[in-house]
């Protein structure tokens, strides 16, 4: 009777260790699926969140551009209105060239030949001639 008892022990731990087993696997199997939604739950949420930070940067982006846009325009316009030069000749640069017999005195704007000029100025020193020459230049009444 012993030996009865004693395998169907044998038979009764043999169906525990088979069912022990099949739950092993189960669990198993159940913690891959597990493991594979919470990845897939990170990767959703991460997208998310990354969504959000890319569009609140590209919405400060495209404010930057739009008051840097402002700014180009404000300036072009600007520039476009301010004067270029200076359009009139200092009193002491007019003097010279009356003496020298260059009258400025006319309608509209004045240019004058480089030759001409060259001619009226041979009296000066080349420092001089210089300096008139960039005067007239710059007043824009040398061509």
């Amino acid at each position: 009777m012993e030996e009865e008892n004693v395998v169907e022990m044998m038979e009764r731990l043999d169906g525990v260790v088979a069912a022990l087993e099949a739950a092993a696997e189960r669990l198993a199997e159940r913690q891959v699926a597990l493991a594979a939604e919470v990845e897939e739950h990170v990767e959703r949420c991460v997208g998310r969140i990354t969504a959000t930070v890319e569009s609140a940067r590209e919405v400060e982006l495209e404010k930057r551009l739009a008051e840097a846009e402002a700014r180009i325009a404000e300036l072009s316009a600007s520039a476009a209105s301010s004067v270029v030069g200076r359009k009139t000749l200092p009193a002491g640069m007019s003097a010279m060239l009356a003496k020298q017999g260059v009258s400025l005195e006319g309608e509209g704007e004045v240019a004058l030949e480089a030759g001409a000029l060259d001619a009226a100025l041979a009296s000066l020193s080349v420092e001089q001639r210089i300096a008139v020459k960039a005067e007239l230049l710059r007043a824009g009444m040398l061509r």
